[in-house]
């Protein structure tokens, strides 16, 4: 089978191969999966580079997420059927024409839901509605979130709106502001303008912001930490700066805040079953009801892999770009 393949860590485009591998054999726990679309995301690329949590072992297969046919089942699986159309993530290898994958990490997905949706319905939206829970922030309540031009960060301010949670979207350039706000996604601040904390405090009036989601890291943290009403938690989910997060330790102490980590795909590969099925549903159920759009920027076939994962297609895209297999 065809495959996108890399034999060492480093820049995407100068790794990745078109390589001819074997068809993957399922285990007995597993399906086998013949790709329809794969989801590029930035973890996967930063995988690539060896600057992951999980390092796979080289030779790998790139991709982490895809929608398609079970093509062969394993002979523990029960409830899946040779034919059908389901999306996994946090997976492994599904830039290729097949891969297998275990059927707990393996959903159906409904007809009415068109490729380009289907096909990066679980990671993002997935890892959004789990970090939403895991703020623990209810209807009415404030939440807000830096680096919100991206795949979970615009997904996080729909699915907050659509559960009744006030949500803050920051972004650092005035075009990203049009953006968001074009997707229906109503409190969208600048942070390059000076008085931009200033515009937070008017949104929110009197209410506390309960919550707060850092993928940036360095003084955007403590920026977030000063916003934060009392008692409220700080949740780390990236380090897109570089740097370590900048915290007051006075405000730490006074605000008796909380400051945890969150890592969505280890949360979503240790979470129940019963619980993961009841968050996908709700997700499918948004995007069958479009209070939850999952923009698209391109669709390359898999031969013009080093073209879909260079800097100039992945640098300030509007949308996922996927592979077409």
């Amino acid at each position: 089978m065809k495959s996108a393949s890399y034999n060492s860590y480093g820049k995407p485009s100068d790794v990745l191969e078109i390589v001819d591998a074997p068809k993957p054999e399922p285990a007995p726990h597993e399906v086998r999966i013949k790709t329809i679309l794969a989801s590029i995301h930035n973890h996967d690329l930063v995988t690539i580079r060896g600057q992951y949590g999980d390092k796979p072992e080289l030779p790998a297969i790139a991709g982490s997420e895809a929608l398609g046919v079970i093509d062969a089942i394993g002979s523990e699986v029960e409830g899946f059927e040779v034919g059908q159309r389901v999306a996994a993530a946090s997976v492994t290898g599904t830039w290729a024409e097949y891969f297998t994958a275990p059927a707990k990490m393996v959903f159906p997905v409904p007809d009415e839901l068109e490729d380009e949706m289907a096909a990066q319905l679980i990671a993002m939206p997935l890892s959004a509605l789990m970090l939403l829970e895991f703020l623990d922030v209810k209807p009415g309540q404030w939440a807000i979130l830096n680096a919100a031009n991206g795949a979970v960060g615009k997904t996080f301010a729909m699915l907050a709106a659509a559960r009744g949670v006030h949500s803050i979207s920051l972004v650092r350039r005035a075009e990203a502001v049009q953006a968001l706000k074009n997707l229906g996604i109503e409190h969208v601040v600048d942070t390059s303008e000076s008085d931009w904390k200033d515009q937070v405090r008017r949104i929110v009036g009197d209410a506390p912001i309960s919550a707060a989601a850092d993928s940036l890291g360095g003084e955007a943290s403590g920026d977030l930490l000063s916003l934060l009403g009392e008692g409220g938690t700080l949740v780390s989910f990236g380090v897109m700066s570089g740097q370590p997060m900048i915290l007051n330790p006075s405000m730490l102490i006074f605000k008796q805040a909380v400051v945890k980590g969150f890592w969505g795909s280890k949360t979503s590969r240790e979470m129940d079953l019963q619980n993961k099925r009841r968050l996908i549903n709700e997700l499918t159920q948004r995007a069958l009801n479009r209070q939850m759009t999952l923009p698209i920027e391109a669709v390359y076939d898999l031969d013009d892999i080093k073209q879909a994962v260079s800097g100039k297609v992945q640098k300030g895209k509007a949308g996922k770009v996927l592979l077409k297999l």
